[in-house]
């Protein structure tokens, strides 16, 4: 039987895919999906209302086509462009399930940075705005409070369903009180909120960040059963609650930090409570989930000791700190929460 004819097609899709990822975020960036929400429009009307070069009509529309972000009917000059369902509900802006702040992120920093991950790799060091003289992101941004509720506001569509998720597969029963420790907008308490009438729950912030929260908090209708707190998690004991989750927090710290968020929480929780840590958690033999093997990347890439770990690696954390039982839930995606009962 003749050996398997090997090719270097995987090897090229990869090594090329950045080309396919700057012209989606390049089309988030300028709106291409929320102008086609208000009606279909020719490749020529698309140049016009983006104030584009007549040269990105029809390669640039039709790259989004070839990559399923755009529908077509027709071919031609006269063919009109239109959103895939998936584009419609995560990438118009007016779309309340819309995902592309983080997108805007990715394209405006993340990707300049990236291109210096061969200096992380050999230095350990930052590679972002820090590397460059400037503020950090989270520095630059907490001075601006306008920029800020922006910012966070648009980062709620990649934690939504993550945190939905949560709320749905997580057996709050035999709890009563919740606390979300870098709660933001207060969306991980309003998800769990909505589905848990029996809860009171807190989203835990800097001082900065509370009016936002409470902002959230008020047009979602909750505030009689979501509070707001606030606070620094690294100079200031935690809230007490039954339950204390950390959304994507973790995996920003080295480990010295990891820990000493994981020991405040252990102190704040009753005998019976819980920690949980919602990530893109690497799975424990560190062979498939990729998108948690590359976000922990992009931690060396924006602080340079922090990374982002396994449900083992949590297990073991909490373990010494004094917790007894352990789960992992996967929630969507590459997500799961990692789970450590006191």
């Amino acid at each position: 039987m003749p050996a398997p004819q090997l090719n270097p097609s995987g090897i090229l899709q990869t090594a090329f895919s950045f080309w396919s990822s700057k012209v989606l975020l390049t089309a988030v960036e300028f709106g291409v999906f929320t102008k086609l929400a208000e009606r279909d429009k020719t490749g020529a009307e698309l140049v016009s209302v983006l104030e584009l070069h007549p040269r990105a009509n029809p390669d640039f529309f039709d790259s989004l086509l070839a990559m399923k972000f755009l529908e077509r009917k027709g071919d031609g000059p006269s063919a009109k462009y239109s959103n895939t369902p998936e584009s419609a509900l995560f990438l118009d802006e007016k779309s309340p399930r819309y995902i592309g702040g983080i997108l805007v992120m990715l394209n405006a920093r993340l990707f300049k940075f990236w291109n210096d991950l061969p200096e992380a790799l050999r230095t350990g060091k930052p590679q972002n705005e820090i590397k460059h003289g400037q503020k950090g992101m989270f520095e630059e941004l907490y001075s601006d409070l306008p920029r800020l509720g922006q910012f966070m506001g648009a980062m709620t569509g990649l934690s939504r369903i993550n945190f939905e998720a949560f709320a749905e597969k997580f057996d709050f029963s035999k709890f009563k009180t919740l606390c979300d420790i870098g709660g933001a907008t207060g969306l991980l308490s309003l998800e769990v909120a909505k589905r848990h009438s029996h809860l009171k729950c807190n989203s835990f912030d800097l001082p900065e960040v509370e009016p936002i929260a409470k902002k959230h908090i008020a047009a979602a209708g909750l505030s009689n059963r979501v509070s707001t707190s606030h606070g620094d998690f690294f100079k200031d004991p935690l809230p007490k609650a039954d339950v204390i989750t950390m959304g994507m927090i973790l995996h920003d710290w080295n480990l010295e930090k990891k820990m000493r968020l994981i020991r405040a929480a252990y102190d704040a929780l009753p005998a019976g409570g819980a920690l949980v840590a919602i990530e893109a958690l690497i799975d424990d033999p560190r062979r498939e989930n990729l998108q948690g093997l590359l976000m922990s990347l992009n931690m060396l890439i924006e602080f340079g000791d922090a990374f982002d770990y396994t449900g083992a690696d949590f297990r073991q954390w909490c373990g010494e700190v004094g917790f007894k039982r352990f789960e992992v839930i996967h929630l969507a995606g590459p997500s799961s929460a990692a789970v450590a009962y006191k």
